[in-house]
Order: C-alpha cells, then sequence, then structure tokens
C-alpha cells in the first residue's frame, strides 16, 4: 500500500466510527449524550486532519525531512477530548473535577505542541530536547489519570472504578506507542522509514481513537443502566425513576 492508500484507510474508519457512534446514541441506553458527542466529534475531525493529507495538504518540508502538520492540528483538538472521556468515565455520574481535567489539558497542550517543535528542529539537541518535554508532560497525564481520577472512581464505586482501570490501562497502551513510533521514525532515530511511520501513524490511532472510544462506550453502557437515576439522555425516564424511589 502507498502512504496515500493508508490514509485514505484511516479516514474511512474514522467515517465508519462517527456512524457507529451517532446510532448507539439513538439508543444511549442511559449514558449521556455528551459522552457521544465526544465520540463522534473525535474521528469527524480526526477524518478530516487526515484527508487534507491524503489529499496532499497538512505537510511541509523542514530540514530534509517531512513534517505532518495536519496530526498536531488533528491532536490538539483530539486528544482533550479523549482524556475529558476518561476523566468523566472515573467520575461517571458525579461533579467532573475541572482543576483535574484542567491539568490534564494543559499538559496535553504542552506534549502536542512539544512534539511539532520537535518536528519542526533542524539539528538534535533542540529536537530531543522537546521530544523529552512531551515525554514529561505524557508521564504526568498518566500519573495523573492512574492516581488522582483512579482513586476517585473507586470512591464512588467499585464496578466505576473496575470499568475505568480497563479503560485506563487500554488507553496507556495506546498513547505509549506515539512517542516509541516517532523515536524510531524519520524524525527520530530513522529505523522506521515513511512509508512504515505512515502506516503506524493510521493504525495506532485507529485504535486509540475509534477503539477507545467503542470500548469506553461499551464499559458505560454496561454500567449506566446500574445508575437509571442519573439517566441525562432521556429525561421522560429520569423523572420516572425518581417518582418510583
Amino acid at each position: 500500500m502507498t502512504d496515500t492508500s493508508w490514509l485514505w484507510l484511516y479516514v474511512a474508519c474514522m467515517a465508519a466510527g462517527a456512524i457507529l457512534f451517532f446510532v448507539w446514541s439513538r439508543d444511549p441506553r442511559h449514558v449521556p449524550q455528551y459522552e457521544y458527542a465526544a465520540a463522534i466529534v473525535i474521528p469527524v475531525w480526526s477524518g478530516l486532519a487526515y484527508t487534507a493529507m491524503a489529499l496532499g495538504q497538512g505537510t511541509l518540508e523542514m530540514g530534509g525531512q517531512e513534517v505532518h502538520f495536519a496530526r498536531y492540528l488533528d491532536w490538539i483538538v483530539t486528544t482533550p477530548l479523549l482524556l475529558f472521556v476518561l476523566c468523566s468515565t472515573g467520575m461517571f455520574f458525579r461533579p467532573l473535577d475541572k482543576t483535574t481535567i484542567f491539568t490534564l489539558v494543559a499538559l496535553d497542550v504542552i506534549m502536542i505542541l512539544s512534539g511539532l517543535f520537535a518536528d519542526l528542529s533542524v539539528e538534535q539537541g533542540p529536537q530531543w530536547f522537546w521530544y523529552a518535554t512531551g515525554c514529561v508532560c505524557l508521564v504526568l497525564m498518566l500519573g495523573t489519570l492512574w492516581t488522582r481520577v483512579r482513586r476517585e472512581a473507586y470512591a464512588h464505586n467499585a464496578e466505576i472504578g473496575g470499568a475505568y482501570t480497563r479503560v485506563t490501562t487500554y488507553f496507556t497502551l495506546m498513547w505509549l506507542g506515539y512517542p516509541l513510533i516517532w523515536a524510531l521514525g524519520p524524525s527520530g532515530i530513522g529505523l522506521l522509514d515513511d512509508l512504515t511511520e505512515v502506516a503506524l501513524f493510521v493504525i495506532l490511532p485507529i485504535f486509540s481513537k475509534v477503539g477507545f472510544s467503542i470500548y469506553d462506550l461499551y464499559e458505560l453502557r454496561k454500567l449506566a443502566p446500574k445508575f437509571p437515576e442519573y439517566d441525562e439522555a432521556n429525561p421522560k425516564a429520569r423523572l420516572r425513576h425518581s417518582a418510583e424511589a
């Protein structure tokens, strides 16, 4: 497959994911509609960014290397949404901890921009400095997710804590792949060629975006019916459950 073929495959997978989440939103099973809205926006925006790359846009030459800046335009929107979705799973049907979410999003934005600066760096010194900065932010984000948010999930309910732990394990494995691919690719030490890097940056985001949302919504759709009084998607049902209580 050519790099363009890989990119169009990604766009098709994002479109399929957005359609799936829209269909699920018609039968929310007590899961709040904002969960579905975020799940839909993520593949739509990501698919548009990769469409730009497939059409020959969203790239530039820097120091003899091709920089796919459209990826960073994708990540700067979709990764904060993924973090928000993951936090809302850990804080399921509780007031969201805005400070924690803001901290995670701020670290995420710094991480994404550090990756962009690393890609735009011609000399290795600045390049690896920005790469290390992004890795530190990633470690801090994962540490927050596995400590503060996970404690809050278990403090609320053991089932919610278990679901959050499973989803966060998946999330962690996916996100650790990004700095690894970058370091091994043409922008890093060059063990991977351009086509292999493009293919990996298609396969990994499919699983880390659509795959993650499928898994997260699957867990929530199992869990939410046990808390029908919080059915934000169906006010009539919420009122009925409140009356029965």
